[in-house]
């Protein structure tokens, strides 16, 4: 069956994210019918769609017809009974496996054969939820996120009895409705919440392990990686009551995998009753008149005069132009069997590798090291962090702190931890998002897809590896397994297997 415009889709669950998708199916130009079995809510999800949209007709976003041919488009009912004639039901109620299987099979009863069902759950099997049903291959997963008619991803999720048809029209249905639209099997998290753990998780590590605080690591993650927000902003945006959940549902579907390990710190947070903005205080404190912390950034210290680049600096070989354009003298010594690095005098500069930079220079025999942390783009990024090893003095510190400065780019020193901030965090959701391929939950694509439209992500991950180059992204977690001994951190097979044919997640040449 391929569902057309023609076809009316009803939505049960009229709060925010029920009526969001009444409204996305309405502005596609079906017919839609908002059930909620709460007296009075169906319209009052309709009444606060209609302001909403009022709004953007102030702004001359939408004309006035536009917005009464819509609005007149969704038909509150008071009744499931009503929702009959539905080609599509779309369910957004609660998260309970026992209720959604009793609504369902409710509807199997009122509706067509040919009907498809949709589950909006975030985090139930969509397969446990057809086990309860007569005909489970009607059910789909169809995973919107929040606000529905502005966020573009829609995950459609495949249950083992799903029909492939069925996931198709869905599919096929979410992009016609202006979606980005990715398919994955019914796995615990799918693919957003599964993909999406390391960028808590090794937020929250770092700042247990004292290597940064909250607003250090958050400003790093925007003005190095350029995403919207920091980990610590976003679980208190998000809401640490749910964040935690999530985390914790994840865990315990994976059988306890440390990869997925929630964090003390937020538990803490958890029962503190501290849940972030909506509460007034979760690492952030947002009552009336509280001042925001600061980043931590290192005064402005002296630019060397000239600099030697030996060998290729691979992903922060942008380094270079910036440093020329800011009238730094440049010598370029080849050396292909070193890896590349930035010299002045005698102080070396390097990308993390994953080593702690006190175990680095030890190995390397070196007095004088300053790693510094991963970029999305270093010819743009507006802070960097560096972190020293032990052996290395302050003043070759700021050395280096001020041939970055001398770039325009804040400094934040960070404590000497393993993989440093931004560097383990992507290498671990490319890491997580390469596991989810190689375990057939999805393909490379649907990842990077799934990432940057529905979290926002200024890069997929597995795009972001290749960026990075695979064989250092592998090195990196190899060298976090060997300085934490634990499995978290190991690498993905098919990382591994990329590595080895000297391949890239989107088949390009390897950067490294």
């Amino acid at each position: 069956m391929t569902l057309t415009v023609n076809d009316t889709v009803a939505v049960i669950g009229a709060g925010t994210m029920g009526a969001g998708i009444a409204q996305v199916a309405a502005k596609f130009g079906h017919t839609v019918l908002l059930y909620d079995k709460m007296e009075g809510a169906a319209q009052a999800g309709l009444d606060r769609t209609a302001k909403g949209l009022e709004k953007l007709v102030a702004r001359g976003k939408m004309s006035e017809d536009d917005k009464n041919a819509l609005v007149d488009r969704i038909q509150p009912t008071e009744s499931l009974a009503d929702l009959a004639p539905a080609r599509l039901v779309v369910e957004a109620i609660v998260e309970n496996l026992a209720v959604k299987q009793s609504v369902f099979s409710e509807l199997e009863k009122l509706c067509s054969e040919e009907t498809i069902l949709a589950t909006n759950t975030s985090s139930i099997s969509v397969t446990a939820i057809g086990a309860a049903l007569k005909r489970p291959q009607n059910l789909v997963g169809m995973h919107f996120f929040n606000p529905a008619p502005i966020m573009k991803l829609v995950e459609v999720i495949k249950g083992l009895a799903t029909s492939e048809e069925v996931a198709q029209d869905v599919y096929n249905l979410s992009v016609a409705w202006g979606k980005h639209a990715v398919m994955a099997k019914s796995t615990p998290g799918f693919i957003v919440n599964r993909v999406a753990r390391p960028f808590y998780a090794e937020g929250l590590r770092v700042l247990q392990e004292g290597g940064a605080d909250e607003a250090t690591i958050d400003a790093i993650a925007r003005e190095s990686g350029q995403f919207r927000m920091g980990p610590f902003e976003l679980m208190d945006l998000i809401g640490h009551d749910v964040n935690y959940a999530v985390t914790s549902s994840v865990f315990d579907a994976y059988y306890g995998d440390q990869r997925f390990l929630p964090s003390l710190i937020q538990k803490d947070l958890v029962e503190a009753g501290f849940h972030g903005r909506k509460t007034g205080r979760g690492f952030y404190d947002y009552s009336e008149g509280a001042e925001k912390p600061v980043a931590s950034t290192l005064p402005q210290q002296n630019a060397p005069s000239s600099v030697t680049i030996e060998g290729d600096l691979g992903c922060a070989e942008a380094l270079v132009a910036r440093i020329e354009a800011a009238g730094i003298s440049v010598h370029r010594a080849e050396n292909h069997d070193i890896k590349g690095r930035i010299c002045i005098g005698n102080l070396i500069l390097a990308l993390t590798d994953g080593r702690m930079a006190t175990e680095r220079a030890a190995d390397e025999q070196r007095s004088d090291l300053v790693l510094f942390d991963l970029a999305l783009n270093y010819s743009a990024a507006s802070r960097i962090a560096l972190t020293k090893a032990d052996q290395t003095t302050e003043e070759s510190l700021n050395q280096a702190a001020g041939l970055f400065q001398a770039l325009g780019m804040s400094v934040s020193v960070i404590d000497d931890v393993p993989g440093m901030v931004l560097m383990r965090t992507v290498a671990m959701l490319a890491n997580e998002g390469s596991d989810a391929v190689n375990q057939q939950v999805c393909d490379v694509a649907a990842v990077d897809i799934a990432m940057q439209s529905g979290v926002n992500y200024p890069k997929g991950p597995m795009a972001w590896a290749d960026q990075i180059g695979l064989s250092h992204v592998h090195t990196v977690l190899s060298h976090l397994v060997s300085s934490y001994g634990e499995d978290r951190y190991r690498p993905s097979p098919l990382l591994r297997r990329k590595v080895f044919a000297q391949d890239s997640f989107h088949n390009g040449a390897s950067h490294d």
